[in-house]
């Protein structure tokens, strides 16, 4: 069974979302959006209900109550600030907004613990806030458990040393390259790699299109057939759908399950749709208003949790 999956998700129901101006300087995913809308009740739907349509699949969604104390309009993404890995480690990392920095919860560990999950340590990266250098998690980093690749594009919320780091600390074997896409003010870096991919058990989902070095192309392509996966490609107007924006995980009885919103899923031809369900059931649902004000998709709303549970 593949480690690139599991059965066990964190997820933080927010009480104040809102388009946060501190992300959007390099998150251009963002839009404002037009007319009244409430910010906040929509996404709180839209979380509730990804929430059960995991749980009717069989997943174990844990969920944390975000507090209106201290304001964090982007804390419905926690997989930027936490990843909780097989060997008990716990790591944390260090964000690019100061607001964003807020998200983490110092009463995380024994939440976890309180929940029956097994924590030996913490690997704490935040120290290097203080040195402008970033690493936003499985945000900046799309990581392949299985064959222990790290996959990381370059940007301002990706620093290669701190990655390297990790990659020595986790054992994972890194892959860098930079990723490209339209920004107002011509072309830029792409801030987060899990915009443009997604590794599962049987093949890598990727905008090949978004990394315009031939050589940095060849290199991930070599990655993932190195890895015996398969490649599946999307186009830079589905990634702008968040089409690369997915994650696999177990559902009942240890089926696989691709999780996805319905703008990823309208966004992917019939051919790319039968291809996943060969491998994997799909899963998609409404995020319009997260994905709109919050520039993240689904694969940002799930951290996973890899940690053992006792009871």
């Amino acid at each position: 069974m593949t480690n690139n999956a599991t059965n066990k998700l964190l997820m933080v129901r927010p009480v104040a979302f809102a388009m946060n101006e501190q992300t959007a300087v390099d998150n251009y995913y963002q839009k404002k959006e037009s007319g009244k809308m409430n910010a906040q009740e929509s996404a709180r739907d839209e979380f509730d209900g990804l929430v059960e349509k995991l749980r009717a699949e069989g997943v174990q969604v844990e969920v944390l109550e975000d507090t209106h104390v201290p304001h964090t309009p982007d804390s419905i993404f926690p997989n930027n600030w936490i990843s909780m890995h097989q060997d008990g480690r716990v790591a944390l990392y260090p964000m690019k907004a100061e607001n964003r920095r807020l998200e983490r919860r110092t009463d995380i560990f024994e939440e976890l613990q309180s929940r029956g999950y097994e924590v030996t340590t913490t690997v704490d990266y935040t120290a290097a806030e203080q040195k402008e250098l970033f690493l936003e998690g499985t945000g900046s980093m799309v990581l392949d458990h299985d064959s222990k690749i790290a996959y990381m594009a370059r940007s301002q919320r990706a620093d290669e040393g701190l990655f390297h780091a990790f990659c020595k600390d986790f054992n994972y074997e890194p892959v860098v390259f930079t990723a490209y896409q339209e920004t107002p003010d011509g072309i830029g870096q792409i801030y987060h790699t899990n915009v443009m991919m997604c590794v599962t058990d049987a093949y890598v989902l990727v905008c090949l299109d978004t990394i315009h070095d031939a050589n940095e192309r060849a290199l991930v392509e070599e990655a993932i057939l190195k890895s015996g996966k398969e490649i599946l490609v999307i186009s830079v107007e589905q990634k702008s759908n968040f089409a690369g924006n997915m994650l696999l995980v177990k559902g009942a009885a240890d089926e696989l399950i691709l999780v996805m919103s319905s703008s990823a899923y309208k966004a992917l031809n019939e051919d790319q749709k039968d291809f996943i369900t060969q491998h994997h059931r799909i899963l998609h649902s409404d995020l319009h208003t997260i994905e709109t004000l919050g520039g993240g998709s689904a694969r940002c709303m799930l951290a996973e949790i890899y940690l053992t549970k006792t009871a």
